[in-house]
């Protein structure tokens, strides 16, 4: 589908192609629906929609369900879930397209799935793969600048999450598409980061259930929610403990009620509560959340901690833009402060994607760096078409918004393109109780090269063969 919309874009003028383009992805929408017979009228639809934290808060929503006996499938950028079987997204989507999607959740209704939780990204929403799935509930993560070029603003980008709380809030007589799936369903939800300076855009739709957790709660207006508030957050090297307290409509309370998760990291934190009122928005006791969050399982190349008998720490991250990666570099910093050994370096290796994606973020990542690291190395993420010194370079220009940069080649900080020996290089400078950080590929299997090529990646094991091979220093 996507090379035939390549190729009208090419024989057909510019403005009459953007006129009808909307046009397309609708109809491609209905009729993907139509074929796999509308699957999503059939199951309760869960839409995680954000910047940061999707795939991770999909991730423990399907878990804590499934923990709780109820059959759940699943859709993220890392991977696919249907019940216990589950398989790695090697699409490079984190959204699929309409008619892979749509028949992922027919085989969802097909193996008798009660849930489906689809991450639902901005790119999705702007080409309506959101069309035509009959979502039951909206969560909202978190907002920060990302694919700002992509949708013309940050605005615009905005506005592309908030739809999906749109779908959720609009009756059937006002939204086509539910006259085609049989009708809205009852008790639909709304689920918000209360901490999140954007979150007034995304309570404005009138979604009768409202569901929002946080910290801080950075707006004032909000007693007409059921809320969560996080409290007591304890940091370990290996899990992470918190306390939650939350009133419901339903006149239910609980205090104080402890939760420890083998997921590390503040922002896991939110990533739980956000699931945590997800489930509580569906009856799920909050015991059987406890026991569920107690053994729960990361996506791979999430806060992923990689031990082969090495003397110091490793972690690969899927961070690519400037929030999650400062949000990953204060964990590591806070981490070292309290458990680790405050005096060990904090050695990175980082790049950014070409292809013209988000160049704005390229020193902004580079200033964030120069900020947290002691050592970096630079190197390929995704460099499709573009040249990748000309990336590198750019993330390198943030090295000056830093007072003093004390970043100088070739005494802490390198440029190697190859990923791989790039990575030999960073595991290489490392010594006992340092912490080293790969950011950018995650638990993604492929790297877009030159000429719309992919090359087949896995961080994890790459990691791994090369601390097999290195001795402890």
């Amino acid at each position: 589908m996507n090379n035939i919309l390549f190729f009208f874009k090419k024989i057909i003028p510019s403005f009459i192609f953007k006129f009808f383009q909307p046009i397309y992805h609708f109809a491609l929408a209905f009729l993907a629906a139509f074929f796999y017979d509308f699957p999503s009228h059939k199951m309760k639809v869960i839409g995680v929609t954000g910047t940061k934290g999707k795939t991770t808060t999909c991730n423990l929503i399907a878990q804590i369900l499934n923990f709780s006996g109820h059959k759940t499938g699943m859709a993220t950028t890392v991977n696919f879930r249907i019940g216990d079987k589950e398989w790695k997204n090697e699409t490079k989507q984190t959204m699929l397209g309409r008619f892979q999607l749509q028949k992922l959740l027919k085989q969802m209704v097909k193996e008798k799935c009660e849930y489906a939780v689809v991450e639902t990204s901005s790119e999705g929403i702007l080409q309506y793969r959101h069309r035509f799935i009959d979502y039951d509930v909206a969560v909202f993560t978190n907002l920060s600048p990302e694919h700002i070029e992509r949708h013309g603003g940050f605005e615009n980008y905005r506005n592309a999450k908030v739809k999906l709380f749109e779908k959720v809030a609009s009756p059937p007589h006002q939204n086509f598409q539910n006259l085609w799936c049989g009708g809205k369903k009852e008790n639909s939800v709304g689920v918000y980061n209360l901490d999140d300076e954007n979150i007034e855009y995304f309570l404005k739709p009138e979604i009768k259930n409202k569901y929002g957790y946080g910290i801080k709660f950075s707006i004032s207006n909000f007693q007409f929610l059921n809320k969560l508030q996080i409290l007591n957050i304890e940091l370990f090297s290996n899990k992470t403990e918190f306390e939650i307290t939350f009133q419901l409509l339903s006149q239910l309370k609980c205090n104080n009620i402890k939760i420890e998760m083998p997921l590390i990291g503040e922002f896991n934190v939110y990533n739980a509560a956000a699931a945590i009122c997800v489930v509580l928005s569906q009856n799920i006791p909050i015991e059987k959340i406890k026991e569920a969050l107690a053994q729960a399982k990361p996506p791979a190349g999430r806060m992923e901690l990689i031990y082969k008998g090495q003397d110091f720490t490793v972690i690969v991250d899927y961070a690519h833009e400037p929030a999650s990666l400062e949000a990953v570099y204060k964990t590591i910093k806070n981490l070292k402060s309290k458990i680790l050994n405050p005096k060990s370096k904090l050695i990175c290796l980082l790049g950014a994607q070409g292809g013209g994606r988000d160049k704005w973020k390229r020193p902004k990542m580079g200033e964030i760096a120069a900020q947290y690291c002691d050592e970096i190395i630079l190197t390929n993420e995704d460099p499709y078409n573009e040249n990748p010194v000309n990336i590198l370079d750019d993330i390198t220009a943030g090295f000056s918004q830093i007072p003093n940069s004390k970043f100088q080649i070739p005494k802490n900080y390198y440029k190697i393109i190859d990923r791989q020996e790039a990575i030999k290089k960073v595991l290489s400078l490392a010594r006992k109780e340092d912490v080293v950080i790969l950011t950018g590929k995650g638990g993604e299997s492929s790297m877009c090269v030159e000429n719309n090529k992919k090359i087949p990646w896995d961080e994890k094991k790459i990691v791994e063969k090369i601390l097999e091979n290195v001795e402890n220093k």
